[in-house]
């Protein structure tokens, strides 16, 4: 296994790094610390050919220019917070609005446009690279100073292993998570219509106009949403459900999942025969579609448009804050949140 690092570009005058793991089985993870974006990420199809299955662009510039969060971390709040405020301790605290009238992910400097400090990590049995940031009091609207890191590590198993950590001096709102784009055709041959998707939650959260959650938990039987079978994805933006039609046709959705680190997520591509299993210890994971992808950006000889990856975001609840009866996602002044997320990738 083997880490190689270069600089990739310059931002604000700074240097941007990026960082490519390599297994012995030729799979390889290439990240940078901007946002600490996954830029490529390189499997095998059953046929043993490695190819790209994530999007991204191949140069540094349009990151910063045009970028659905392709690939980054989101924080400190992933998803939309109602009304871009919320009350702690008496206290309400007004967050930057770049959603219409609601707070999007982390605010439109949000971690996925911060510089990371970061360095190579190895050990007997994985590479990887540890990113770490210092959010100041205040930044954008939250309060607290919050330290923050992230882990990427690549093992021989092919899996690519996401820890986050955060601790804060004061009492604050934290639910991060990996806004990468998937798609297992390989190099974006294909869109993401003909993936299967099995996800173990018996639960969805119904969403309003604004694709923020009313508060209401619907039971997946006999819905779109009961993906415990498995289900292809088409089958959902062609069902013609109220849901499904509100966020553009298609997912963008947060199932509660019924049990964690026991293969509950799982995406597969019967034509290359590619397989993606995530396990994690997050409450929830956000299912999007990309129904709001725009089109024509360049991703590397292949345009972006509609459907053509898949984002499986496990964090929290969204708006948590405003909802009492899902788990929190307030991080006491001085404890740690962890979390860890895995994406095992193999054929069948």
């Amino acid at each position: 296994m083997r880490i190689r690092k270069e600089t990739w570009s310059r931002f604000n005058g700074k240097e941007v790094l990026l960082f490519t793991l390599t297994n012995d089985r030729g799979m390889e993870l290439s990240a940078t610390n901007y946002g600490c974006i996954v830029t490529d990420l390189r499997v095998p199809d059953r046929n043993g050919n490695i190819e790209n299955v994530v999007l991204g662009f191949g140069r540094f510039e349009p990151y910063v220019e045009n970028a659905p969060y392709f690939g980054a971390v989101i924080g400190r709040v992933a998803g939309r917070i109602r009304g871009a405020s919320f009350e702690l301790d008496g206290i309400t605290y007004q967050l930057a609005k770049n959603e219409h009238n609601n707070h999007l992910h982390g605010g439109p400097n949000g971690f996925h446009r911060v510089l990371w400090q970061a360095e190579p990590v190895q050990r007997d049995d994985a590479v990887g690279v540890v990113f770490s940031y210092t959010s100041p009091d205040g930044e954008e609207g939250y309060p607290g100073t919050v330290h923050v890191q992230v882990e990427y590590w690549l093992n021989n198993d092919n899996e690519w292993i996401v820890t986050h950590r955060a601790r804060s001096d004061k009492t604050t709102l934290v639910n991060l998570t990996n806004h990468t784009y998937f798609n297992l055709s390989g190099n974006g041959k294909r869109d993401i219509l003909d993936h299967t998707l099995t996800i173990q939650s018996s639960r969805v959260l119904e969403l309003n106009e604004e694709l923020i959650p009313t508060g209401r938990v619907l039971d997946v039987a006999g819905t779109p949403f009961d993906l415990r079978q498995g289900k292809m994805i088409r089958e959902a933006v062609e069902s013609g459900h109220p849901q499904i039609e509100l966020v553009g046709g298609g997912y963008d959705h947060p199932f509660w999942l019924d049990r964690h680190h026991d293969k509950e997520i799982v995406l597969s591509d019967q034509e290359s025969g590619r397989v993606l299993t995530v396990e994690t210890d997050e409450v929830g994971v956000v299912v999007y579609t990309s129904n709001q992808l725009p089109e024509g950006l360049d991703l590397g000889g292949v345009s972006s448009r509609k459907y053509l990856g898949i984002c499986l975001e496990t964090q929290g609840l969204p708006d948590a804050i405003h909802h009492p009866q899902f788990p929190s996602i307030v991080l006491p002044a001085g404890q740690e949140r962890a979390s860890t997320t895995v994406y095992r990738f193999g054929i069948i």
